[in-house]
């Protein structure tokens, strides 16, 4: 027998008989990558640094499609002609040229994929190798936590930049070497990173119930213990992404990175300093592009420390 819900008497709320309760926004659960997503929300320089993340990224991606010109074509008959709201500016060239002819905004555009490129390299392999090295120094106590640790211990005690330019120094000069060498630099402050979260996870019950069930050491350190040493890390990624691209930068200045016509904002400065004061855009714009980019990830990084890490949640 089939009921009538358009039919059906409605109940009003008495003393006796109340309301049946609605679910309300603060009863619903928020998964926690809406819950970081809302945090991040909340913060307005997280917000900024996201949004030209992602300009930055459009840029890059479709480098080829709204650059200008080539990064490496020259017009001889434009050399170090000024930006358009100058006088002798064109807007073939909006951003102006440099000194043997090529225009500025597209060898900009191209250096974006370059250095997004150079950060992404830089940050997984030394990710990668930081986690590697934290775990096993964690998991694995004695002898090899001593070794690793202690050269840990050797690589931080020296100045990053220094041990860059040491590296590249011995591997030669380009811009594979020298990510080669920042990445290295950076290992230590995952491995350290890594290795405290994987001592203080090792400790909790679901670990040992893992152990109790069987679970093998591998299957302890990457698909038990790691996914939840994962927040500390992703904000030393987002961190140090700006620290690399500022690194190479460095080493493309003292001519140790990429190598010219490469559009890498580092080398641009180099090329360029000789025109300081003749022609300072091109020292200018490629300074500035460095400058926005590593605090835009900077910004973020901060919003998402703020959001992974519950103790600075209010």
């Amino acid at each position: 027998m089939s009921t009538n819900l358009a039919n059906a008497p409605t109940v009003n709320p008495t003393p006796g008989n109340p309301a049946p309760a609605t679910p309300t926004p603060a009863n619903q659960v928020i998964s926690p990558g809406r819950e970081v997503w809302l945090s991040m929300r909340a913060n307005r320089g997280a917000m900024l640094g996201l949004i030209i993340i992602v300009l930055l990224v459009f840029c890059a991606a479709f480098a080829d499609v709204i650059s200008p010109h080539s990064y490496a074509e020259q017009f001889r008959d434009n050399v170090l002609q000024p930006p358009v709201w100058q006088d002798g500016g064109s807007w073939s060239f909006p951003l102006g040229t440099d000194s043997v002819g090529r225009d500025m905004l597209s060898r900009l555009i191209y250096g974006t994929r370059l250095s997004l490129l150079i950060g992404a390299i830089v940050v997984t392999l030394s990710l990668a190798l930081g986690i590697g090295f934290g775990l096993l120094s964690g998991f694995f106590r004695g002898g090899p936590e001593i070794t690793i640790m202690r050269l840990m211990d050797i690589i931080l005690s020296m100045p990053s930049l220094l041990l860059s330019l040491v590296i590249v120094a011995i591997l030669g000069p380009g811009l594979i070497n020298a990510m080669i060498a920042v990445a290295i630099t950076y290992v230590p402050h995952y491995a350290r990173l890594t290795r405290a979260a994987v001592m203080s996870e090792l400790s909790k019950d679901y670990v040992t119930a893992s152990r109790v069930s069987g679970a093998g050491t591998l299957r302890l350190m990457f698909d038990v213990v790691l996914p939840n040493c994962l927040a500390p890390l992703i904000v030393q990624a987002t961190l140090s992404f700006s620290t690399a691209i500022l690194d190479a930068a460095a080493l493309g200045f003292l001519g140790l990175g990429a190598q010219p016509p490469t559009p890498e904002w580092g080398t641009m400065l180099a090329d360029a300093r000789q025109f300081l004061e003749a022609a300072p855009w091109v020292v200018t714009f490629p300074g500035l592009a460095i400058l926005v980019t590593v605090l835009a990830f900077n910004l973020m990084g901060d919003g998402l420390r703020d959001a992974l890490d519950p103790k600075l949640k209010r």
